[in-house]
């Protein structure tokens, strides 16, 4: 019994190379800049942190010296101090109002694509413009906010101008810009099906067991998510606090940032070398939350079909 051969046809390795060639020269422009402006720069700065590199000068070699200044530095535990407290007051409270916002605009009422683009608003503005709005709002002489508090009675507080109410005021202002985050969240309860709820309905489910038992469960993957970018954006707060004490941090440094604190050192004091040190230790910072999230995510985020 005879088999017949299918002979393949022969590569033409000159358009093979031609091809490749072309779709390299294609990327050259992305690669070039990644290795120009990404990683070039993250290697160099990796060497800097060891060094006493001022941008002015090549600097000296001096090992862990940064690293070990930097625990002595009362103004870095201080900028730790207020970075901390920001994230852990802000990402919960982004996440209970988003997740509060979108159900609401998740309702079918009239007039709702007016409302969800309202809400959206506040995120264009860009962060410079909102921290100018916001102090003009929370003036304690002439500020709206105070102003309306005087009508019921209340005194309004010295709001950026006390150490109490600094960083509380910086969160209120944070806050009036999660429309960003209520659009995921918007999306993810589009994603939950619609049979699920009639479903519960027929069980005679009521309007908090379906949400405890459906609609947050389901949500879970987008909570995640906005918690995960949450935590990274709250670590470097930047902007905000940075225009509103011309990058002075005051009052009593309630204001300095971990950031913030990281721009002065490198571009203030030209000690690049301690700065690159604090940026990787940020790094490796964000890095362990993010892998402690996604470690205990398996016991709390729930995906369809499971």
């Amino acid at each position: 019994m005879q088999t017949s051969t299918v002979l393949e046809p022969k590569k033409n390795s000159a358009f093979t190379f031609k091809a490749n060639l072309t779709g390299w020269l294609f990327a050259s422009p992305w690669i070039i800049g990644l290795i120009v402006f990404f990683a070039i720069p993250l290697f160099s700065s990796i060497y800097f942190s060891f060094t006493t590199y001022s941008v002015l000068q090549p600097g000296e070699f001096i090992g862990l010296q940064n690293y070990k200044e930097l625990f002595h530095d009362e103004l870095f535990w201080k900028s730790v101090y207020n970075t901390v407290y920001f994230a852990v007051l802000f990402v919960p409270l982004s996440i209970i109002f988003g997740v509060a916002l979108a159900m609401m605009l998740n309702m079918k009422v009239k007039g709702l694509a007016v409302y969800r683009t309202i809400y959206f608003l506040p995120t264009l503005v860009p962060h410079v413009a909102l921290a100018v709005l916001w102090m003009w709002l929370l003036n304690p002489g002439f500020g709206l906010i105070n102003g309306m508090l005087d009508l019921i009675g209340i005194e309004g507080p010295n709001w950026l101008g006390s150490v109490k109410w600094s960083k509380p005021s910086l969160i209120l202002m944070s806050l009036w810009g999660i429309g960003q985050a209520v659009i995921i969240y918007l999306a993810g309860l589009g994603d939950i099906p619609e049979e699920l709820y009639e479903a519960a309905e027929v069980d005679g489910a009521n309007w908090f067991q379906r949400m405890k038992n459906i609609t947050l469960p389901l949500l879970t993957p987008v909570i995640f998510f906005n918690l995960v970018m949450g935590i990274i954006g709250a670590f470097q707060q930047f902007t905000l606090p940075y225009t509103m004490t011309q990058g002075q941090g005051s009052p009593a440094n309630s204001l300095t940032f971990y950031v913030m604190y990281l721009y002065d050192n490198g571009f203030k004091f030209f000690k690049m070398g301690y700065a690159s040190a604090m940026a990787w230790i940020l790094f490796a910072v964000i890095m362990a939350l993010t892998a402690l999230i996604f470690a205990t995510s398996k016991r709390w985020v729930h995906y369809q079909g499971e």
